[in-house]
């Protein structure tokens, strides 16, 4: 019989492989021999998942038996009672939980109330809850001094007070995710004032409410993304003088101009808007824009482009993006597009790459964009084409046409995928 090496090896070794594994064939492992029996009990990473009350109650009974001094993460899903997640919050808790994750559903219509154990838990951090079941109900502020990771996914809210007296007491915040998906929405303002915060994303599903919106208040911001916040009045984003780069889209109802101008400061920007809906504040320029990527398949998105040209005196790579996977193009109608009245200057003297996915050469409207930047782009190095596909005789006909165009730069290389 071959001998158990596996055995022989130092315990922090075992743990670290322990820790790779699924927490509940870490358990298994106890079967082996005395030397397993209680090893898996130091194991510093678990996952579990309830499947009914019973399952449940195993959880509950594995992580009193626990002993690890430092848990370094727990992974709760599935079904389960307002009280199991108070008991487990509370085991976690006492074992200096670092990363804690909640996605649970109940068979009631009652709320999971946010766990009361870690509201001055100061070893945490980071927090991630998931599902409606999850409810933020915060009368007072919390103190949780060590969270650097806030994930609130689909999760329901008390009051706008509850929100603030939860971001609050995270003065070290530095990641948030905010998804919106619960059609039950007491929150009028979502308000986000967190002096730390460097990385943004919100995200709403809820339709019909055209109530309220976002207030962010974040001088740290580097990174923000918002999408489909199509049912609320507002996005205010009033301080992010060190945004780096910004994801914008699916925000069509919100028509107020602070949206653009607030991203002023940023290198990068990933536009998927309606120039219809939304507008860019006269006198804004984008001095810092290096990158710029936007989508082309909303109405008259090219007066949107346009603007950003003309706003972007620094800009070395434009990037255009049809997501649609038809020819028709439906709702991009009616409109005309207009050439700038001058050569932006970042044709003139920045702009580098160009490239364009799904580039329909068809549509006069936008054989007139690539044209006029291949045109006035005198530092253009490369200008990339990609399309649907087609015959060879369209493909040959657009190579011809495109390779006709006069360039305004000699080293230009232009590519056809």
């Amino acid at each position: 019989m071959g001998k158990d090496r596996i055995s022989e090896l130092p315990e922090d070794l075992l743990l670290k492989i322990l820790s790779s594994l699924p927490t509940k064939t870490v358990i298994a492992t106890s079967v082996l021999s005395k030397r397993w029996l209680s090893l898996w009990k130091l194991v510093p990473k678990l996952e579990f998942n309830s499947e009914n009350s019973r399952t449940a109650e195993n959880i509950g009974r594995s992580l009193l038996l626990h002993k690890a001094p430092v848990l370094e993460s727990l992974h709760l899903t599935g079904l389960c009672d307002d009280i199991d997640v108070g008991l487990w919050a509370g085991i976690a808790f006492a074992r200096n939980v670092r990363e804690f994750v909640l996605q649970v559903w109940i068979s009631f219509s009652l709320p999971v109330r946010f766990p009361s154990s870690l509201l001055f838990c100061d070893t945490l951090d980071t927090l991630k809850l998931k599902n409606p079941p999850i409810q933020i109900d915060l009368p007072s502020p919390v103190s949780m001094k060590s969270l650097r990771t806030l994930h609130l996914d689909s999760v329901t809210y008390k009051n706008d007070e509850s929100i603030c007296n939860l971001l609050s007491g995270c003065p070290n915040l530095e990641d948030l995710l905010v998804h919106r998906a619960c059609p039950i929405n007491y929150v009028k303002n979502f308000i986000i004032v967190v002096p730390s915060l460097k990385r943004l994303w919100l995200r709403d599903r809820i339709s019909g409410q055209d109530i309220g919106g976002y207030v962010i208040n974040a001088p740290s911001l580097k990174y923000l993304q918002i999408e489909k916040l199509k049912s609320y009045e507002h996005c205010l984003i009033e301080d992010a003088p060190e945004l780096v780069e910004a994801n914008i889209s699916n925000i069509s109802k919100i028509v107020n101009e602070k949206i653009m101008g607030s991203l002023k400061s940023a290198k990068r920007l990933s536009l998927d808007l309606s120039p219809l809906k939304i507008k860019c504040p006269a006198g804004v320029i984008f001095y810092q824009l290096i990158y710029l990527e936007m989508y082309t398949h909303k109405a008259e998105w090219w007066n949107l482009l346009t603007i950003m040209l003309e706003s972007s005196p620094k800009l070395q790579v434009l990037k255009l993006i049809d997501q649609k996977q038809d020819f028709s193009k439906d709702g991009v109608v009616g409109g005309k597009w207009k050439k700038p009245k001058r050569v932006p200057k970042c044709l003139l003297s920045h702009l580098e790459t160009f490239v364009w996915k799904k580039y329909d050469w068809r549509r006069e409207e936008e054989k007139g964009v690539a044209t006029y930047i291949l045109r006035n782009a005198r530092c253009l190095k490369k200008a990339t084409f990609s399309t649907r596909p087609i015959d060879w005789k369209e493909k040959l006909q657009m190579l011809n046409e495109m390779n006709g165009v006069v360039k305004a730069s000699d080293s230009c290389h232009l590519v056809f995928e």
